[in-house]
C-alpha cells in the first residue's frame, strides 16, 4: 500500500471510527425486531428492489450481475424488470443489541410493515456513515451479519472500501466466511492496484489456503491483461500445489492463448 493512501487511512480512520459507532449505537438502542436503513449507491450499481442487484450498469447494460435469491430463482431471458439506480437498502435481524443477519436491496422502497412487526427505520444515513458501521459489524462479528455486511459496503457511494476488505481479508481474527467474502468482493473492486494486492494475498505466507483459493478466484474475475499473467505466475511458482491447481483450472477456464501456452510447455515437459 502507498505511502499516499496509508496517510489518507491514518487521517480517515478516526472520523470512520465515529461514524460507525454512532450508527452502531442507534442499531444497538433499537428493540428487538427488523432495524432499517437507506444509503445512496455508487455510479453504475441498480437494482429491481428484490432480489436483483447488477453492477457496471451504463446506458442500460450491465456489465455484472449479482443475484440474491430471496423468494426463488429466475429466469433473465424470460423475466424483464426495470432496474433502478438506487438507494442501497439494508435491513438488519436484531436480537439484544446485536445484529443476527441482514439483508441487501438496491431501488424499489421499503413495504409497509404488518401490524405485529418490530421495525426500527433510521431512514436515509451518510454513505460513509453506513460503511463505516458495515464494515466494523464485519470485522467483529462471527455470525451471518458480519459475512453479509461485506456486500452493502460495496455498493455505497463516494467510499473506496477495498483498503480495508484487504485488511478484514488478511486479519486472522476474522472469521474464515468473513474473509472470503472480503477477497471476492476485493476482487470485483476495478483496476490494477486490486489486482496487484490480490496476487499480494496470494503469496502471503499467514493467510490461510482456503483464503488465498478465494484469492485465486477473485483474479479469475479480473480483466484478462491483470488476472492472467497473475495466475500464471501462481501456477509456475506458487510453494502449495492446490493454489496452483486452482490457478491452473482457472486459467483452463479463461481460454487465453497465454493459458494454452502455459499447459503445452507444462505437459510437454519444457
Amino acid at each position: 500500500m502507498s505511502q499516499r493512501l496509508l496517510l489518507a487511512w491514518a487521517v480517515c480512520a478516526l472520523p470512520a471510527a465515529s461514524a460507525a459507532q454512532r450508527l452502531g449505537s442507534r442499531v444497538a438502542a433499537a428493540p428487538d425486531g427488523t432495524v432499517r436503513l437507506t444509503f445512496a449507491a455508487r455510479p453504475g450499481v441498480c437494482g429491481n428492489g428484490r432480489n436483483i442487484i447488477a453492477l457496471d450498469c451504463t446506458g442500460g447494460r450491465c456489465g455484472r450481475q449479482h443475484t440474491i435469491t430471496i423468494d426463488g430463482g429466475y429466469d433473465r431471458d424470460e423475466v424483464e424488470y426495470d432496474c433502478e439506480s438506487g438507494p442501497v437498502r439494508v435491513s438488519l435481524r436484531v436480537r439484544d443489541g446485536h445484529a443476527q443477519s441482514l439483508r441487501t436491496y438496491v431501488g424499489g422502497r421499503w413495504a409497509t410493515p404488518s401490524a405485529d412487526a418490530v421495525v426500527t427505520d433510521l431512514g436515509t444515513v451518510s454513505a460513509r456513515e453506513a460503511v463505516a458501521f458495515l464494515l466494523e459489524l464485519a470485522r467483529r462479528e462471527d455470525g451471518r451479519a458480519g459475512e453479509e455486511a461485506i456486500l452493502p459496503a460495496t455498493l455505497a457511494d463516494s467510499v473506496v472500501v477495498w483498503p480495508t476488505l484487504l485488511k478484514l481479508a488478511r486479519d486472522d481474527e476474522v472469521p474464515q466466511r468473513t474473509r472470503r467474502q472480503a477477497v471476492f468482493w476485493l476482487g470485483q473492486a476495478a483496476g490494477d492496484a486490486a489486482t496487484r494486492d490480490l496476487a499480494d494475498l496470494v503469496d502471503d505466507r499467514t493467510v490461510d489456503r482456503d483464503v488465498q483459493e478465494q484469492a485465486v478466484f477473485a483474479l479469475s474475475q479480473q480483466p484478462r491483461d491483470a488476472g492472467v499473467p497473475a495466475l500464471i505466475k501462481i501456477a509456475r511458482s506458487h510453494r502449495d500445489g492446490e493454489v496452483r491447481r486452482k490457478a491452473l483450472f482457472w486459467l483452463g477456464q479463461s481460454g487465453d492463448p497465454r493459458a494454452l501456452a502455459l499447459f503445452e510447455e507444462i505437459l510437454l515437459g519444457r
